[in-house]
């Protein structure tokens, strides 16, 4: 949608400084530092909370990083701590700590996105953020003259609403309308993920451990991926699966038939039958590894999901939803801070190098990974040979997880080079 720059309104009759469109975990963080930095911002939400989102709720060192940078009461009920992870596969079950670094806690934690995305939006709104809830935006506005987005367009309560601002953040995931409306399409030459996911009740609702389940057979056919069973704290367990587009075992694939087989094979004490589940078996996309770029064009920030930022080793997202939230945020308040379009630009194109450099080399290496598991034969050669070696298994938590000091030991300091040697994503 264009607007006539003589119907527009200037700087000074817009809604906000800045529109992050979508609150989830990366459109609230990056709303909750842009308040904190005293900007203006109106955070807009499709859905209504609390509601549901597809996802494994386990949240990693990372994550924990960003939730105590944000002030969130973690020790208050509902969150429940786990000690590091818990490795299932060629006939071995084991347990890896997560690693003791000065860089991030040593401690994960587990919380159902149920509540978990509303209480970010919360906190956010606590520090100044305005959030408008079932406003479904539809369409940017652009500036005539400059091609720039200046302000959304949205169905609210059945009507057609505005908000203009300076700035636009595009935090509305995997399918990103805004991004696609301003050309900003998937690049098909990163990897892909599903996710698929369920809750039981089941005895198994409270662990000190995440458990990964590394061997996930279609009848003869080893598949890329890895199942998880997260104990939720409240009866229940979170139970799913997450394979990679890399193989051919991909297509066609009736994900949720797998978990079915997959959970048929448990101890029947566990509880994962039919019967105990509490909620349908829900799956979702994975956009991994910067599959759209670039993350800034024409007024228009990418975080989180939409910008395809999640970890290709392992899938995960909500650190890297909320960890991008804040690198923008930071991004947009200096660009804001300058006193001519010129200058503005000139940082906010600054921002996708930014993430390149935090990001780039080390998802270049999980594009390499990937590809590889998605070869026959290699994920069952890596898990006979790997996993019977205590140290090689804590290097690759490690690495999987992203989990390093800048001045580390050995393994640290191996990752930490190899990631700066790898081209950028």
């Amino acid at each position: 949608m264009t607007v006539p720059a003589a119907t527009q309104r200037n700087v000074a009759e817009a809604d906000a400084d800045v529109i992050v469109v979508g609150a989830g975990p990366a459109g609230s963080t990056t709303a909750f530092h842009l308040a904190q930095a005293g900007l203006d911002v109106l955070l807009l939400e499709k859905t209504t909370f609390p509601r549901e989102k597809v996802c494994g709720d386990g949240l990693t060192p990372r994550a924990v990083k960003q939730l105590i940078g944000m002030g969130i009461d973690i020790d208050a009920p509902g969150w429940i701590r786990n000690k590091g992870l818990r490795v299932v596969g060629g006939g071995m079950r084991f347990e890896l700590d997560w690693p003791d670094l000065s860089s991030y806690p040593d401690f994960g934690l587990v919380r159902t996105r149920q509540d978990f995305d509303e209480i970010l939006a919360n906190n956010a709104v606590r520090a100044g953020v305005r959030m408008l809830q079932g406003v479904n935006v539809t369409a940017p506005i652009l500036d005539d003259r400059s091609g720039h987005i200046v302000g959304v367009t949205a169905k609210k309560d059945g009507e057609e609403v505005s908000y203009r601002s300076r700035l636009v953040v595009a935090a509305d995931g995997n399918s990103t309308r805004i991004s696609l409306a301003m050309g900003l399409h998937k690049r098909e030459d990163r990897p892909m993920g599903v996710a698929v996911r369920t809750y039981f009740t089941s005895p198994r609702h409270q662990d000190d451990y995440l458990e990964t389940w590394l061997e996930l057979w279609d009848e003869d056919t080893l598949l890329p991926g890895y199942g998880w069973i997260f104990g939720v704290g409240d009866g229940t367990s979170n139970v799913g699966l997450g394979l990679l587009n890399t193989s051919e075992a991909f297509k066609g694939m009736d994900y949720r038939d797998l978990l079915k087989r997959w959970v048929k094979g448990m101890p029947a004490e566990w509880g994962y039958v039919e019967e105990n589940m509490t909620s349908p078996i829900r799956g979702a996309a994975l956009p991994m590894a910067f599959n759209r770029q670039p993350h800034y064009t024409r007024g228009l920030v990418l975080v989180g999901d939409a910008g395809g930022m999640i970890n290709p080793f392992n899938g995960e997202g909500i650190a890297y939803a909320m960890e991008t939230g804040h690198i923008a945020a930071e991004a947009v308040v200096q660009a804001l801070g300058r006193s001519t379009p010129a200058q503005r630009e000139r940082v906010l194109r600054a921002y996708p190098t930014m993430l390149k450099d935090a990001y780039g080399g080390y998802f270049t290496l999980g594009r390499g990974f990937v590809e590889l598991l998605g070869h026959p034969g290699v994920m069952n050669f890596a898990t006979r040979h790997a996993l019977p070696h205590p140290h090689l298994m804590r290097f690759a938590l490690k690495l999987l997880a992203n989990l390093t000091d800048r001045r580390g030991d050995a393994s640290d300091r191996i990752i930490n080079a190899l990631s700066k040697v790898a081209p950028s994503a």
